[in-house]
């Protein structure tokens, strides 16, 4: 069924294109993964922008459910939302807020950045309703000129070189939204045609730029939007690779920021978002520029996103801290060998036979579990991860085998769903229960790549069980426990899921905590501090394990911005 075409760029064009998008990258999505050969065969352009589009069209739903909009309401003489809806500011201010925080690999990264620089535009508007051809002109014109500043090392041939031939096919358009749209679209397609002959690894590989179409593929949903019908499908060559091979996980570096044939290359992708002044980021920029390569810094107004592909990880994240306050950090290994390599001068990398996928609540832990060679997805506070997310971590484990730990009871059936899609997808999937990362830790620690899959797993499991895990937090609200009514402000002990003491002290209920754990026993002792935990609490709970335990030891971990206040696993 055709959509209803919007007359101008107003709130509700932007709610209409968004929607479009998501829609649009849903259908191409496979596609645009399967083409993704530039520098690596990493295979989830197309899954980044879905995912960073996603977020986008969340936040823009959030706005027009602050307002209790009815999605068809228009005034018919001036053709813009109600008065008790939001205005074009707010809509396109959500729209890049969206796609800012949820922004995925390079691709998805700088279409966060194009979206941004186009509300930057159409916020200076004012209290506009809405905008015509000339604003939607500038707009994307300094959508494009934003993007590019955005990357510390440009590259012809890629998303940046179709978003500038947009723009520029924008500004010869003369008339109303729809004109300039269709004009951006043609010029943009027109560039994407050419990206093989502007970079020799797309034209190796009978490939057009993956960000690039993705980008085409945005601009056809606005067509859409201001037409009442989207362009006929994008014409583009298909990879000459095998299907999953490709689908390792987010992409290893496109063309925006790599060199185009270098060899090796940085072993980590950090990615995070960053609180912190502008002079501070260029400071950012220029640290991170030498640490390594890959870099995109995007954003604004106190709130960045930051990504960057390097061999220390932690010097990076070092660096965030030192320009403000990160969070939201992903750090993903790359594998050995496999970086910043073109698909013309090696074939896509043989899956590994064994992969540990983990689902980690904070940085620290990321970079723990990174280190001892396991494929992680970070879990913010408040923001479990979907299946599809899970799904995405297995393809980019790139293995045969894959031990999934959840270190959630919660997530125990997304958990269960991801391992079925991806068994789906030729992938053999064992998903162990663990209820808490401490546990993971422990199943971790006995993991053997070299033994049978289903002796490795019997193994990991059994580690998990025997850990018993706790954990210190703060009630944020009054309410009923297994062990009596708590006020906001508590402190809480939980022993393997259920509320086993409330008290006023962090030192003191964690310390209550740890005796009647180790009163059933154990050899050690593991705790994970979370960023708002003191180091005294961590202090003296070795201190009470050497002097009451004696045949017990202890091993400490900072776990980042992980929600609670500590973790505790005896095992």
């Amino acid at each position: 069924m055709a959509q209803v075409p919007q007359r101008f760029f107003d709130a509700l064009a932007v709610r209409t294109w968004c929607g479009l998008s998501l829609r649009a990258l849903g259908r191409a999505r496979e596609e645009i993964d399967a083409i993704n050969v530039y520098p690596v065969a990493d295979g989830d352009t197309g899954t980044n922008l879905y995912l960073t589009v996603e977020s986008a069209v969340a936040a823009v739903e959030a706005v027009f459910a602050a307002h209790e909009v009815d999605g068809g309401t228009r005034d018919a003489s001036e053709a813009q939302v109600t008065a008790d809806g939001p205005s074009l500011a707010d809509a396109v201010g959500a729209m890049a807020h969206g796609a800012l925080i949820g922004a995925r690999g390079n691709s998805g990264t700088i279409l966060a950045q194009l979206l941004r620089g186009m509300a930057q535009v159409l916020t200076e508007r004012g209290d506009s309703a809405h905008t015509e051809g000339p604003g939607l002109r500038l707009a994307l014109r300094h959508a494009a000129t934003s993007a590019r500043q955005a990357v510390a090392h440009p590259v012809e041939g890629t998303v940046l070189t179709v978003a500038s031939a947009a723009a520029d096919a924008a500004e010869g358009a003369e008339g109303d939204c729809a004109e300039v749209a269709r004009a951006a679209y043609e010029g943009a397609r027109a560039a994407l045609v050419a990206t093989p002959g502007q970079l020799p690894v797309l034209e190796r590989a009978g490939v057009v730029d993956a960000g690039g179409h993705g980008l085409v593929t945005v601009l056809a949903a606005l067509v859409e939007t201001f037409t009442g019908r989207a362009p006929g499908p994008v014409a583009v060559p298909h990879a000459r690779v095998e299907p999953g091979g490709a689908g390792a996980g987010e992409e290893r570096a496109t063309g925006e920021c790599a060199e185009e044939d270098g060899e090796g290359g940085p072993a980590f992708e950090v990615i995070y978002l960053l609180e912190a002044e502008d002079a501070a980021v260029a400071r950012l920029r220029r640290r991170l520029d030498a640490l390594g390569d890959s870099l995109v810094v995007v954003g604004g107004d106190g709130l960045w996103n930051v990504h960057v592909h390097v061999d220390d990880a932690g010097a990076a994240v070092e660096a965030g801290v030192e320009a403000g306050r990160p969070y939201r950090i992903r750090i993903t290994h790359f594998g050995h060998g496999d970086a910043h390599t073109t698909g013309a001068e090696r074939p896509p990398r043989e899956r590994t036979q064994r992969a540990v996928v983990a689902v980690v609540p904070g940085e620290g832990l990321a970079a723990l579990y990174t280190e001892a060679g396991a494929t992680t997805l970070l879990a913010r506070p408040g923001e479990p991860p979907a299946s599809g997310e899970l799904v995405q971590a297995v393809r980019r484990a790139h293995a045969r085998e894959v031990v999934l730990l959840p270190n959630d009871a919660d997530l125990r059936h997304t958990a269960a769903a991801a391992a079925e899609q991806a068994r789906t997808e030729g992938v053999r999937v064992a998903l162990i229960p663990t209820r808490s990362a401490v546990q993971g830790i422990a199943a971790l620690a006995v993991h053997e790549p070299e033994r049978r899959f289903d002796e490795d797993v019997v193994a990991m499991t059994s580690a998990a069980g025997a850990t018993r895990h706790a954990e210190v937090t703060v009630a944020e609200r009054q309410s009923w426990t297994t062990a009596g009514i708590c006020q906001a402000g508590d402190v809480l002990g939980l022993i393997d899921g259920d509320v086993a003491v409330i008290g006023a002290d962090v030192s003191e209920v964690a310390a209550t905590v740890l005796d009647r754990m180790l009163s059933a026993g154990g050899e050690l002792v593991t705790l994970v501090l979370g960023d708002q935990a003191p180091q005294a609490v961590a202090d003296r709970l070795e201190a009470r394990v050497r002097e009451a335990y004696l045949a017990v030891d202890t091993v400490v971990y900072r776990g980042g911005r992980q929600g609670a206040l500590l973790l505790v696993g005896v095992e």
